[in-house]
């Protein structure tokens, strides 16, 4: 039985949009920082690891953020529970942008972490109170295409901003970006307390939070999205310093690379999420992964080809690396019970950090720089990337809804 509240189409399609900016901000306050290394350095007078630092401050922060929500996201009244941390992250960007030292940076970054790290799971704990799981495909393709928002205008004009006004700008960009996106919000959504009449006592949250981590159904999904996680991670960090050292590329080139990839991806993230609904989102899951090992193979062992060669190579690759996740987190919003879909959601958000981390460790693992120049390793990682993916290929039919557990392996569209 679903838990979706009654919306007009008009303000469905709203608060989708409105979910969807709400994650542009935390995605793009993750990604630009990569690309302000330079800036931060000089700025900073800092060495790179301490800028790898930064960016894993905020990794490790998101991750126990995520376990520690997993004991009282299901308490509170999710809109106001989204307003509050929405806001927490907001000022943190603000933080981030006024930091006088590194250090500071890098304790503002750790905040950003503990409030960010927790808005996915919030925002698809909403999509599964609010969406019919008919429909849930569709609602997190139109979500998911912050993704594209983010890589098509988000970082390229932070980066812009960074050159022109000082790596501070993308910060301060992200704040004015979110004050007008928490005032909708608070306009906006509806109450979202209709779990909390089943809520189990405060006395049994920890046991509660134990029991999350035991129950077969909810370890099977678990596995599925840190596999799923660390299969793009062996490959994704690499790919703009192998483009530039083995492909050829000039480092500003690697702008329209991502720009042709993320311009694909806001056309195709809501097709995606449909067919989710209409065949089931372990079918469709598995036909994107399966499509993404030829890519993954390609872009790992890419020969010397020019800009636009690249360019027209490059959409099919983010079209399925981010295809990928769309039927995976609207299956993951009916593996739980309504009553303990945010505990579980953001424990799964810490899970896929987890798997973030994991792949981006074993990754650079298994890379080296030759005295050329040229970077060796990454065909290998290509290579268990394909591994991985047929891995949770095979997997995806062991996670099944709560709705769902008498149905046939395959069929997750129960509603």
């Amino acid at each position: 039985m679903s838990s979706a509240l009654p919306l007009t189409p008009a303000r469905e399609r709203l608060v989708l949009w409105l979910l969807a900016l709400t994650q542009f901000t935390v995605i793009m306050d993750f990604m630009v920082m990569m690309p302000l290394a330079p800036q931060l350095m000089r700025a900073f007078s800092i060495e790179p690891a301490a800028v790898s630092g930064a960016v894993s401050a905020y990794a490790w922060c998101a991750g126990i953020s995520g376990l520690a929500a997993a004991m009282y996201i299901d308490r509170f009244d999710r809109k106001k529970l989204l307003l509050v941390v929405f806001a927490l992250f907001t000022l943190s960007n603000l933080a981030c942008a006024a930091a006088p030292n590194f250090h500071v940076l890098v304790l503002s970054r750790a905040f950003a972490g503990l409030s960010g790290g927790i808005l996915g799971a919030i925002v698809m704990a909403i999509i599964g109170d609010l969406i019919p799981a008919n429909r849930r495909g569709a609602a997190t393709g139109v979500v998911m295409t912050s993704f594209s928002i983010a890589s098509v205008a988000g970082v390229p004009t932070g980066v812009m901003l960074a050159a022109h006004y000082g790596w501070a700008s993308p910060f301060y960009i992200l704040v004015l970006c979110s004050l007008p996106i928490l005032i909708l919000a608070a306009r906006v959504l509806p109450a979202l307390d209709s779990h909390l009449p089943n809520r189990a006592p405060l006395s049994a949250t920890v046991p509660n939070l134990i029991a999350l981590y035991k129950k077969p159904m909810h370890l099977k999904a678990f596995l599925l999205s840190v596999i799923n996680m660390m299969t793009g991670m062996m490959v994704i960090p690499f790919i703009s310093p192998v483009l530039v050292s083995n492909v050829g590329l000039e480092p500003a080139q690697i702008t329209y690379v991502y720009l042709a990839g993320g311009i694909a991806t806001f056309f195709t993230a809501r097709m995606i999420g449909k067919w989710s609904d209409r065949y089931g989102a372990q079918k469709v899951y598995r036909i994107v992964s399966l499509l993404f090992i030829l890519p993954v193979l390609f872009i790992t062992h890419m020969p010397v080809i020019p800009l636009v060669g690249v360019m027209l190579f490059f959409p099919f690759f983010m079209v399925l690396a981010s295809g990928r996740n769309i039927p995976m987190q609207a299956l993951m919003t009916t593996v739980p019970e309504p009553t303990r879909r945010g505990a579980f959601l953001s424990a799964n958000a810490a899970i896929q950090q987890v798997g973030t981390g994991v792949g981006a460790l074993l990754g650079g693992l298994t890379l080296h720089t030759e005295a050329s120049g040229h970077i060796a390793g990454y065909g290998l990682n290509g290579w268990i990337a394909a591994g991985l993916a047929i891995l949770t290929v095979l997997w995806v039919g062991q996670v099944r809804g709560a709705a769902s557990v008498a149905a046939p392996v395959g069929e997750v569209k129960a509603a």
